[in-house]
């Protein structure tokens, strides 16, 4: 069994990263985890800086779950690396963590989170991040 999900180093990425986690842990599946960047990584703040990823691969291997860590920079929308490499893998689940936007935010922006759920070749499992989370 794959579990595959979208981390970003915000609140919401934490929050699917830890539920991410505990399923991989329930089902003993594997952990994909995926972070992407257009091509703008230096100053995309969904891109996670090599030391943020040293201290979730830390963590991972104190959870004991089997991962892998992808971080991607080729031109892409982080949602369709997100559902390519669910498909790639042949996930069974994709975890992916949310936050409130407004109307005019989606619009303006898009919803990766939307993308994903509409997309993915699998369930998604969808977590809010805390409201009390930085």
């Amino acid at each position: 069994m794959t579990i595959v999900v979208g981390y970003v180093p915000k609140p919401e990425g934490r929050a699917g990263l830890q539920c991410a986690v505990d399923e991989a842990k329930l089902r003993e599946a594997r952990l994909v985890v995926v972070n992407a960047s257009r091509g703008d990584a230096y100053v995309d703040a969904g891109y996670a800086a090599m030391q943020d990823v040293e201290i979730v691969k830390s963590e991972l291997s104190s959870a004991g779950v089997e991962f892998d860590f992808r971080q991607l920079v080729r031109g892409r929308e982080p949602a369709e690396e997100v559902v390519d490499v669910a498909e790639e893998v042949d996930a069974d689940l994709v975890v992916i963590g949310m936050r409130r936007r407004s109307a005019v935010g989606k619009f303006i922006l898009g919803s990766t989170a939307q993308r994903i759920l509409l997309d993915a070749p699998c369930p998604v499992l969808a977590v809010k991040a805390s409201s009390g989370a930085a």
